[in-house]
């Protein structure tokens, strides 16, 4: 027969899995002698169990819960509902990872109209007895029931009116009463039945609600957030009941070792007398600072002090206690790894190994990597924040604070944001395209109504380090009159508004931002991860300013340059329209030509910045269509220095319409269509690459990226057309230079076929949003309409663009390699898809043998973190 349930003194810390974060950790101090109220753990297999059996609890399962049950009232020589000294039980979740907010406790199960008579008799308390049994009711219907918290929230201040007194704890024992009968009524109104009064449908009933906690939509979208699989389950933890609402000797309080904000070494905490866990919580009434225990309870403070110490120095990390004193005796109720910021987790992690505590090996894993976004963006002034007005969310698409007037085309905000009158700008966009580029640099923040996390929006802001939030589906946006509606507010021009970039959260007004600082533990830590890891990590990166971001954020190169970025300036982009516009060879050349300039001055800026680090130039890859005018005015204009008709013009661009562009006229298919565009950007990178060499002394090695291959005929047409310039140039330029030429694997055919593509290709570089996007047939701006359902319905956990999928993208890639290699066993492979920053996709990379990881240049710090974490855990 399984094993479903554990008594804490069966358990020790290495069961996690099993037995939860809370439950292994409290087995734990019992076998460290603490002064832990005894319980028992309901395991994580059980709440797989409970789902599996249909949200059933099996009988065996039933049956275990009972008899560790009797062990308990034994232990406690107390049974539960006695009507003269009732066992009183506290109900909490446990998942194996910490998931704040998922399931609130319930304290003080057990009691009913009978017992709690006892229950005041034994205590000699009425008041203490009834204000615990108004608290279960409340806490019961809430969590267990989804009764709503306020409904019983209006009672508690009716009465307090009625009474004419402040706080909870003036209320009298009749008063409590009262309150008791008025609840039991809110509760039998809202469920049609009486309050349960047998204790062990009580205690079955809240076991019930943890385990369906694990699927409530906070629980569902947290995992999702943090890569934390849905078959893991959450443990249930029954432990017997202490009170620190016994009166001015009793207490109860949060604490931790170090100041979860700073790191700071100390203990930083605080605690209520006469009150609950709830209460400190709450925020109902104001907590005292864990010093001035000091002076209230001398032998209670030394003890706590004592046990806290002991703890850190057991699970060598900063720990986040609950403790409660009952009349003057001191009870831990859990302790774990505390929660912490960014800056918090680095200090940490540092003193650590400085103290002795742990090795640099353990102080790399300890840091979560993808906290480090905190450390590379504004964050919001916390007192400020407490007193903003929430009025949307939406995808967290690029970390960071903002705040800052509305504006709503790229063009108005040019003019009002950083290069123009230097006000702070927030762009709320319909959807972003690439002209709007300069809109979005000139912006302090980004927000859009459609759009998932890898829409031109996120991708484009995270590159430039830029907050934004995209997909606000509830937005009613009204571009032409300037105006939008959310949270039923109005919002015109020149309103301001803030966004949090990092939690998807849209306030109303201006909130402050505190700028981003980084310490010099930041710069150890990055040493050790460079030391430990294996991978390289690149930047994806388009110009001079951001590469030099990523190389001081330890970029050793850029994995994907888009040159189609280059174009979209304003002197720039009127030459490409006449490239497109242009009906014959010799006229695109000539367009071309003008074009040249621009691009070869980049790659050189590019090249200089760089220092000697590779680069991998990606050659025109967007479709044509995205280039042209839309606005009349730029289209009578383009017609005049043509000497076309403004007809003539609206055809063309008419023309190069596609129902379909993704999989349309773009990449390599316009290297075939129009060699002379390949020409010509071969000639840009060679001459600049030629030149900087000359000039700096640097050794170059131009890597020629051909984007959107599926076949290696393909492949080799466009490749001819750029060794034939590369030579030419070589040739005038009198230069030996070494260059090499490789694809983009972002098509299924091309990884399925990629010992044949690497008789042709130097290099691989995936491009895992394309090949997301072709694997599973659906477009990442549209996917983010219906990828809700699919998690609702468990169809996906996570969001394929934002987490790789390592069952099919992910086979592709490893099948890619391994074929590539077989042909070419040299063969240099990496990612420059958005995956390359998130940590469990670099960890997949390191696992099927890639050289390195590219992303956005911000992201480059995480990545690093990410690639020493899979080297240290996967020896």
């Amino acid at each position: 027969m399984a094993k479903w349930v554990y008594k804490f003194q069966e358990g020790n810390a290495s069961m996690r899995n099993l037995l939860g974060g809370k439950g292994c950790n409290l087995a734990e101090m019992t076998g460290l002698g603490m002064p832990i109220p005894q319980g028992f753990t309901v395991t994580t297999e059980a709440c797989t169990e409970y789902y599996n059996c249909g949200k059933k609890i099996s009988d065996e399962i039933q049956t275990q819960i009972f008899d560790a049950l009797k062990w308990l009232e034994e232990y406690n020589g107390k049974k539960l509902g006695d009507v003269e000294d009732p066992l009183l039980v506290s109900v909490r979740s446990g998942a194996r990872a910490s998931m704040p907010g998922m399931m609130d406790t319930i304290l003080n199960l057990g009691l009913n109209d009978v017992s709690v008579e006892g229950f005041a008799k034994k205590t000699g308390n009425p008041r203490f007895a009834y204000d615990s049994y108004r608290r279960f009711i409340q806490m019961f219907s809430d969590v267990v029931m989804e009764v709503p918290k306020s409904h019983f929230e209006k009672i508690i201040d009716e009465i307090k009116a009625e009474k004419g007194v402040t706080y909870d704890v003036e209320l009298t024992a009749d008063d409590l009463k009262e309150l008791i009968v008025r609840f039991k009524k809110v509760y039998f109104d809202a469920m049609g039945s009486e309050f349960p009064q047998d204790p062990t449908v009580q205690l079955m009933e809240a076991v019930k609600a943890v385990f369906r906690s694990w699927d409530n939509p906070r629980a569902i979208v947290y995992r999702r957030m943090n890569d934390i699989p849905g078959d893991w389950g959450t443990a249930v933890n029954v432990q017997t009941m202490v009170f620190g609402n016994k009166g001015e000797t009793s207490g109860t309080g949060v604490a931790f070792t170090r100041n979860p904000s700073t790191g700071a070494k100390g203990i930083f905490g605080e605690y209520l007398l006469n009150a609950q866990g709830e209460d400190v919580v709450a925020g109902v009434r104001t907590p005292q600072p864990i010093s001035t225990l000091e002076q209230a309870m001398p032998e209670v403070y030394k003890q706590f002090m004592d046990l806290a110490t002991n703890l850190e120095n057991h699970f060598h990390d900063m720990q986040d206690m609950e403790f409660t004193i009952e009349e003057g005796k001191l009870y831990f109720l859990q302790t774990r790894n505390g929660k912490r910021t960014a800056p918090a987790a680095i200090k940490i992690a540092c003193d650590l190994v400085d103290e002795g505590q742990i090795t640099p090996e353990e102080a790399v894993c300890r840091i979560e990597a993808k906290s480090l976004d905190q450390l590379l963006h504004p964050t919001f002034d916390t007192a400020a924040l407490k007193a903003g007005e929430v009025i949307g969310s939406a995808l967290p698409a690029s970390p960071g604070a903002a705040a800052g007037k509305v504006y709503f085309t790229a063009d108005e905000a040019k003019a009002a944001g950083k290069g123009g009158r230097g006000e702070r700008v927030i762009l709320v966009r319909l959807e972003t395209s690439p002209e709007d580029i300069e809109g979005m640099h000139a912006s302090q923040g980004i927000l859009t109504v459609r759009g998932g996390m890898t829409s031109h929006a996120a991708v484009v802001a995270r590159g430039m380090g830029t907050c934004c939030v995209s997909g606000c589906g509830e937005i009613k946006i009204d571009e032409e009159a300037k105006t939008f509606e959310l949270g039923g507010y109005t919002f015109h021009e020149g309103d301001y508004i803030s966004l949090d970039g990092t939690t998807g959260k849209i306030y109303k007004g201006d909130i402050k931002t505190v700028e981003a600082s980084v310490g010099g533990d930041f710069g150890r830590v990055m040493a050790w991860a460079d030391q430990f890891r294996k991978l390289s990590v690149r930047t994806n990166a388009d110009t001079p300013a951001d590469t030099l971001n990523a190389v001081r954020l330890g970029a050793e190169g850029i994995g994907l340059c888009r040159t189609e970025h280059m174009f979209f300036g304003e002197d720039r982009i009127p030459k490409i329209r006449k490239m497109i516009l242009s009906k014959t060879v010799e006229q695109r050349e000539a367009a071309l030509a003008e074009l040249l300039q621009f691009q070869k001055a980049d790659f050189k800026a590019m090249y200089e910045a760089l220092e000697g680090r590779p680069m991998t130039v990606r050659y025109l890859d967007p479709p044509l269509h995205e280039f042209v005018p839309t606005d009349p005015e730029d289209i009578a204009a383009l017609a005049k220095d043509m000497n076309l008709t403004v007809e003539e013009v609206k055809a063309t661009c008419d023309s190069l319409h596609e129902f379909n562009p993704m999989m349309g006229h773009r990449g390599c298919r316009l290297a075939v269509t129009y060699p002379e565009i390949a020409k010509m950007q071969t000639r840009a990178v060679m001459e600049a690459a030629i030149e900087v060499a000359e000039e700096k002394g640097y050794d170059i090695v131009p890597e020629i990226m051909i984007p959107l291959v599926g076949e290696k005929k393909e492949l080799k047409f466009v490749k001819d057309v750029v060794v034939e310039v590369a030579e030419q140039v070589k040739k005038e330029k009198n230069s030996d230079m070494q260059y090499h030429i490789g694809t983009m694997i972002e098509i299924p055919r091309a990884a399925l076929t990629a010992d044949k593509i690497a008789e042709e290709a130097e290099f691989f570089s995936f491009g895992t949003n394309d090949l997301t996007q072709m694997t599973f047939g659906f477009s990442r701006d549209d996917a983010g309409k219906f990828l809700d359902s699919y998690y609702k319905a468990k169809i996906y956990e996570s969001d394929p663009f934002a987490r790789l999928d390592q069952e099919g993208v992910g086979q592709l890639v490893k099948m890619a390699v391994e074929k590539g290699r077989a042909t070419r066993p040299n063969l240099k492979c990496g990612i420059c898809g958005e995956h390359g920053g998130d940590p469990s996709s670099v960890e997949f990379c390191h696992k099927v043998g890639l050289n390195y990881v590219s992303c956005s240049p911000f992201r480059v710090p995480i990545a690093r973190l990410a690639a020493a974490q899979a080297a240290l855990n996967n020896k």
